[in-house]
């Protein structure tokens, strides 16, 4: 994988053990920002560090500006047995701030896209995203993806509390 991507100033890289703290603060604020919800320290920690440490679950692309982490993503995999490949399914977006509106996720996206059409087992991309994150849609849009058909439904382990 390249080491950079051609952006104004913007170096993007694989996430290293070496983000664990930086991607679990982004995720924490972007769940705080978007949702609502505080993560559990120690369960946020612990997710990300598996993520790094188990390249089959999927990986994390850091973008970095004058040697700070300035976003993140995850990328993980689903497969499809009608397409026989794989989605990867970008999750944990997270811009700092003052770096948004800056084409920082722009740049992410395109390194994802590029990594994905390089893999002939990749099928496509998917994200989801929440129904009042207006801009974010608008974002995903300009950049060609379409909502699609589907709603997301989800079960949690019975007892389990993932949130403080």
């Amino acid at each position: 994988m390249p080491e950079s991507h051609a952006s104004t100033e913007l170096r993007l890289r694989r996430g290293e053990p070496r983000d664990l703290d930086v991607i679990t603060s982004f995720n924490r604020a972007m769940a705080l920002e978007t949702e609502g919800r505080r993560l559990q320290d120690e369960r946020s920690l612990a997710g990300v560090r598996r993520l790094l440490a188990e390249p089959a679950l999927g990986f994390y692309l850091v973008a970095e500006r004058a040697g700070e982490v300035v976003g993140s993503l995850m990328v993980t995999y689903e497969w499809s047995d009608w397409r026989d490949g794989l989605f990867w399914w970008i999750q944990s977006v997270y811009v700092r701030p003052e770096a948004r509106r800056q084409g920082v996720f722009r740049a992410l996206y395109a390194h994802v896209s590029s990594l994905a059409l390089a893999d002939p087992g990749v099928c496509g991309l998917r994200l989801y995203v929440e129904r009042e994150n207006v801009r974010a849609q608008a974002t995903y849009e300009s950049l060609g993806m379409h909502r699609t058909h589907y709603h997301v439904y989800e079960a949690e382990r019975p007892g389990a509390s993932f949130f403080d």
